[in-house]
């Protein structure tokens, strides 16, 4: 999803801001070594008059009295030069002051867009997405099979949770690569700790990390939200959010189920999945209700468009959470 138009403009306004401050600092400077040095005013307006000489020359086309013209600037910019020096300023004092000298705060090299401006826009998108500061412990990097065992067997299937979770980190990671490219879906589901949501977060920071936008939301935060939007029409945050629920890149609705559910729930529930699908926007899902649960509460319908259009992930495995309170008990 490219940047909506109000976003663009509140990234473009913090470059507008940084220009600004770097102009503030050099008027200042400059008066600082007029006030120090007032022969440096004398000298740089003497240059000033040189110069506008040197562009009607120039445009009248008279080569010889120009080299001369230029011999004068060059020996006036030389006497600036140590004079600045001569007062105890640094040779650069008076250049431009840049947050980014490659782009020199604007944003754009050329017509690309600076890597400074590509992590606004990752910073953007972490700020949006409710995830900023989970994401730095919970991520692909971090991710550990370390905690699924081998012992763990499902006996409906045979297998083990490491065989699970190997597969279905797998699953996320392609997930990742052919974000943008091929159109998918997850449901993870499971007992409560087998990691659930740690993967969508894993997910989450790597498309963020390629500028795509994702949002997440608990489920009960998520259909207060829908509520909101429906009955507080003057609740401005909430409209907003509403539109980025319809059209960010990838929403994650995370605990499906803890919510209070109603048929205002199951409508809205069916029409948000519903619209994303035929929007083509991704979605994930994790919840620790079994499958029939699921089809109970949310509609025959919802759960048909679930099963049919997204990858079913199911995690087995012992608690991790209570794994991690073990080994740090131990480590302490």
């Amino acid at each position: 999803m490219g940047l909506k138009n109000s976003q663009y403009q509140a990234i473009m306004r913090k470059y507008e801001q940084k220009q600004l401050r770097s102009h503030d600092i050099l008027t200042k400077r400059y008066q600082e070594v007029c006030r120090q040095l007032p022969e440096f005013k004398k000298l740089d307006d003497s240059i000033s008059v040189l110069s506008v000489q040197y562009g009607k020359r120039l445009l009248n086309g008279e080569p010889k009295s120009i080299s001369s013209l230029k011999k004068e600037l060059a020996i006036l910019r030389a006497s600036k030069a140590r004079l600045l020096k001569s007062g105890g300023f640094p040779e650069d004092y008076l250049e431009p002051v840049y947050e980014c000298s490659d782009c020199k705060d604007t944003g754009y090299i050329g017509n690309q867009k600076c890597h400074c401006f590509k992590q606004a826009i990752i910073n953007l998108l972490y700020e949006q997405s409710n995830l900023k500061d989970i994401l730095k412990k919970e991520n692909f990097d971090t991710f550990s099979l370390d905690y699924y065992s081998k012992h763990f067997v499902d006996s409906k299937t045979g297998r083990n949770s490491r065989q699970v979770i190997e597969e279905a980190y797998g699953i996320c990671r392609r997930f990742v690569d052919t974000f943008g490219v091929e159109f998918e879906n997850l449901f993870l589901y499971g007992d409560v700790g087998v990691g659930k949501t740690f993967l969508s977060n894993c997910i989450a920071k790597a498309l963020m990390d390629r500028e795509h936008s994702v949002l997440y939301f608990s489920a009960s935060k998520f259909f207060s939200i829908l509520a909101k939007n429906a009955f507080e029409k003057n609740d401005t945050d909430a409209k907003n959010l509403f539109e980025l629920i319809y059209s960010c890149d990838l929403l994650i609705i995370d605990d499906l189920g803890t919510e209070y559910t109603n048929n205002f729930v199951a409508s809205q529930f069916f029409t948000c999945i519903n619209e994303r699908l035929l929007s083509k926007h991704s979605t994930i899902i994790s919840t620790n209700l079994s499958l029939d649960t699921l089809a109970d509460l949310y509609t025959e319908r919802s759960f048909s468009r679930i099963t049919s259009n997204y990858i079913m992930l199911k995690l087995i495995g012992d608690d991790i959470r209570i794994k991690k309170k073990l080994k740090n008990r131990e480590e302490n």
